[in-house]
Parts: structure tokens; sequence; C-alpha cells
């Protein structure tokens, strides 16, 4: 073969090839959030090859046909500056596909606002990001864990978002795209395994030193080892106190640690001191999550009000 061809078929398979593989975390879902995700990536990419393709194949057509060579007969026109039939293919054409594009965003966007499966019992996890380190608490379950979580497969899970401290993004990439995760707020992303196994999860917003440290990783297991995991964090691990969450959010790196009991409320304590009671409608927490968080939030308002009547 022509070392030509052999060169531009190289770069076709290079180009066309590069996302099959495992490593590539996005192009292996491994949830129905994660699923639908890919399919309107898959999609997006389809609709802009209908323009980039035609457009790449119509610039080496014109360099190769229109040149300046001897011999070339091609017709030269210099004086044409206009055709209505182009304009209305070149301007048409991705008008459409954007509309198309545009719809089928917005619909895969609201669907991911429901949990994927609803006739199973969803589990609920709260996340906090912290300087540098993942803090997630299991509210039914009463235990907490830094650094990784554990799943049942074919659960829906919601997390629920906060950060106390600078601002960050959640992400497990084979479960789902990224949220972010904001002081004061707590934001609700739903995410699902459809199969056992063992998935990284990383911040995806820089936050200072430490922040290529801050990965996780999130196990997925069967319901039955969920349950059993659960009962054995409880009877072997310590329990998590005010202290010690005081000194998990100074900066620094953490190893993985479990915790058979959390402080009540501290989720909703968190969301309040940086300000929670100011945006309100943001939040994605369960209604007895909000009960208690407007019920803190009145306590503090009080307790500011006393402090200023006392300090005239």
């Amino acid at each position: 073969m022509h070392i030509g061809k052999l060169i531009i078929l190289s770069i076709f398979i290079t180009i066309f090839l590069a996302g099959c593989d495992s490593r590539y975390l996005i192009l292996n879902p491994q949830g129905a959030v994660a699923q639908k995700e890919y399919h309107l990536i898959i999609f997006s990419i389809f609709l802009c090859a209908i323009v980039v393709i035609p457009v790449l194949g119509l610039l080496v057509y014109i360099v190769l046909r229109y040149r300046d060579k001897p011999g070339n007969k091609a017709p030269y026109r210099p004086d044409w500056d206009d055709s209505k039939r182009l304009e209305f293919i070149w301007w048409g054409i991705p008008i459409i596909i954007i509309g198309i594009l545009g719809f089928a965003t917005a619909k895969t966007t609201y669907d991911l606002v429901d949990p994927p499966k609803k006739d199973v019992k969803p589990l609920t996890i709260e996340v906090t990001s912290l300087d540098w380190k993942w803090l997630f608490q299991y509210p039914d379950q009463n235990i907490a864990t830094v650094n990784y979580v554990e799943i049942p497969k074919d659960v829906p899970v919601q997390f629920v978002l906060t950060s106390d401290a600078p601002m960050n993004s959640f992400w497990v990439p084979q479960l789902g795209g990224q949220l972010y995760t904001m002081p004061g707020m707590a934001m609700g992303l739903w995410l699902q395994a459809d199969r056992k196994g063992e998935y990284f999860g990383s911040g995806a917003n820089f936050t200072g030193e430490g922040f290529a440290h801050m990965n996780f990783k999130v196990k997925s297991t069967s319901t039955k080892e969920f349950n059993q995991w659960v009962k054995q964090v409880k009877e072997t691990a310590p329990a998590l106190t005010k202290a010690d969450y005081n000194s998990l959010a100074k900066q620094g790196l953490s190893l993985e640690k479990s915790y058979s009991t959390i402080p009540k409320g501290l989720f909703q304590e968190i969301v309040i001191k940086n300000g929670g009671q100011y945006y309100s409608q943001h939040h994605h927490m369960k209604n007895e999550d909000m009960k208690t968080m407007n019920v803190a939030s009145d306590e503090q308002t009080h307790t500011q009000h006393e402090h200023q009547e006392g300090g005239k």
C-alpha cells in the first residue's frame, strides 16, 4: 500500500478508535444515569459529524481542485460572490442540528432529575467536600466514611452535596456526570451502579495544594453485602464526634476512615453555617431534613437576635 494511504488510514484509526477502551471512564458507563449521558454524547458526536466531516472533505477537495498549477482546468470566477442556495444550506443545517441537540439535551437533563428506578427504595448519602478529603454520611444507617463510599447495586442513590471548604465538584465518571459542591447549598445528584465493582471518584474543581489527592472510590456490592458492611462498621469503627469533624475540616490529606455513628444534624449544621438559610430554593434534602434545617435556622436567627439585643 502507498505510504500516503497508510498515513491517512493511521490518522482515521487514531481519531475514530481512540475512545474504544475501558480506560476512558466516561465511555464505559456502569449505571443507568451514566448510560443516558453516554447515549447523549454519542448522539451529539453523530450530529456534529454531519457538519464536520463534509467540511473537512470540502476543504481537501477545494485545495486540490482549485490550487494554482499548470494545466488546472478548474473554472476561475473572480466576480462570483453570492449563492442563495449555499447560504440556505450552510445556515439551515446547523440551525436544525442545534435545535435537535438542544431538545435532546434538555430532555435528558430533566430525565436525570428523577431517580433511575422508582420501584426501589433509594439510599441517601450526604457528601461534604473538605480540604482535601471527602466526608460521606449515611443518615438512615447513622454511619459515615472518609474518602470511600459503599453502595448496593441496582439501588438509586441520592447524593446530597455541600462543601465546607472552597467550591468543588463531585464526579464518578462511570456512574454519571459531575455536580458542584458549594458552601451553603445542598445539591441533589442521582446515581446508580448496575453491577458490582469498584469505581473511581474525584474532585473535578481545582481547590489548592492537595487537590490532586482528593480522590475516593465507590464500591458497589450486593444488597446483602452492603448490609453486612454497615453492620461491621457499626460494630468496629469509632463514633464521629464534633471534635473529629473539626479536625477533618482542617486542611490536609486523610486516609480512608469509617465511623459507627454521626452527630445528629451535622450535615444541616454544615449547610447552615455557610449561609444555607439564604439558599433554601437550591436544597435537595429530604423533607424531614429540610424541617430540621429550618428549625436550626430559626434557632440560629433567634440566637443572633439575642446577641444583638444583649450588645445594645
